[in-house]
């Protein structure tokens, strides 16, 4: 059994594991709760009620939050040519193809973002081993794969994240820092909740939103009536 540390279990003690807070209620209590040393990320969890083996019920797309991250975004391009240009006038943290595709093969992964080309995919397939298992391949799925690489390089930056099913049907997705006010926290929360029911997959029959819940990274999760 996991040990936890004795910051966490006093806020374990003042979260009720059976109830389901109102929205405006969990969030206080999260930012109410003893704070780690360093500003924590705030994430919303959510279990649907898909069967994510089934190619009809997958869930992958992505949005940006009305109220960002709060944090600083690494971006990188595969592309060449004009849209290399573009991509580093736009912010992109690093722009290559050939250079870049071969650095990321050794071992370079100091990015949280990657995008690239439509005409580059060919190229960055090779990729897939070492992206995937982490989430960074290129797609046309989560708007990553961009003809308006500029565009998609401001995107991300300003706090567009990806929402993923994984095999259980669990999503997990930044909405904000310990730091931001409950009324931006809120908006971000409410706004991948909104997201996610406009994007419920055709083949879904039941209930969609099973349990939602939200947690700093060193604290609880509190449970959300919806």
């Amino acid at each position: 059994m996991q040990k936890r540390s004795k910051r966490y279990t006093e806020a374990r003690a003042q979260v009720n594991r059976e109830t389901l807070y109102p929205l405006e209620e969990a969030i206080g209590l999260v930012k109410s709760l003893k704070p780690a040393k360093f500003d924590e990320t705030i994430e919303l969890s959510v279990q649907l009620g898909i069967d994510a083996k089934q190619t009809d019920q997958q869930v992958r797309t992505s949005l940006s939050l009305p109220h960002g991250l709060g944090k600083k975004v690494r971006v990188v391009v595969f592309t060449e040519g004009e849209n290399a240009t573009r991509a580093r006038e736009a912010g992109a943290a690093e722009v290559g193809s050939d250079e870049l595709i071969a650095k990321v093969e050794g071992g370079w992964m100091e990015f949280d973002v990657a995008l690239a080309t439509p005409d580059m995919m060919r190229k960055v397939a090779k990729l897939g081993r070492h992206l995937g298992p982490r989430g960074l391949m290129p797609t046309p799925k989560n708007a990553t794969v961009r003809q308006d690489i500029a565009e998609a390089v401001k995107e991300f930056q300003a706090g567009k994240v990806e929402l993923r099913a994984d095999a259980g049907g669990n999503i997990h997705a930044p909405v904000g820092k310990c730091s931001f006010s409950p009324e931006a926290i809120n908006a971000n929360v409410r706004e991948v909740l909104e997201h996610l029911a406009r994007h419920k997959p055709i083949g879904v029959k039941g209930r969609y939103f099973k349990t939602v819940v939200l947690s700093a990274t060193m604290g609880p999760g509190v449970k959300i009536r919806l």
